[in-house]
């Protein structure tokens, strides 16, 4: 099961189907062999400012963070996977800087987040190969064309 919460403060200016799409396809492409959940939550910098500092030791925004879970439910042996936290302000300069839409912006922010929590990272070159890689994938059967996302 995909959950997504939007806080209070923010008005999400997309459809919330394209967010539930694109992470649903990433679990259906990439995910674990087992059913699995996921949460999203869409926020605003001074969420993902507060998360930044207090679980990275770093005092700035960013577009997205992903908390890692792999706790499994004991009633029905779903794994979950954990939460992926989008900052929507950063996703709209994002956006804008870019040339293409926020919609277009989210899903890619959703599927960059569930991809970290399958494991997947792009610090080192090699590892960023594969995340690139699996990302565009992604973006692609969703009809996203972007390209340089990491």
């Amino acid at each position: 099961m995909i959950s997504l919460q939007i806080k209070r403060s923010i008005r999400l200016p997309v459809d919330r189907s394209a967010l539930l799409s694109a992470a649903q396809l990433t679990l259906d492409l990439l995910g674990p062999d087992r059913a699995s959940d996921v949460g999203i939550v869409v926020g605003n910098d001074a969420l993902l400012r507060k998360l930044n500092q207090q679980y990275r030791g770093m005092d700035s925004s960013t577009d997205v963070l992903a908390f890692s879970s792999g706790e499994i439910d004991p009633d029905t042996s779903d794994v979950y996977l954990g939460d992926v936290i989008i900052s929507l302000p950063r996703a709209e300069e994002q956006a804008a800087s870019d040339g293409h839409p926020v919609a277009d912006e989210l899903q890619l922010l959703v599927t960059h987040g569930i991809l970290h929590l399958l494991g997947y990272d792009h610090i080192k070159t090699a590892d960023k190969k594969k995340m690139q890689a699996a990302q565009d994938k992604i973006l692609n059967t969703l009809g996203l064309h972007l390209t340089n996302t990491l």
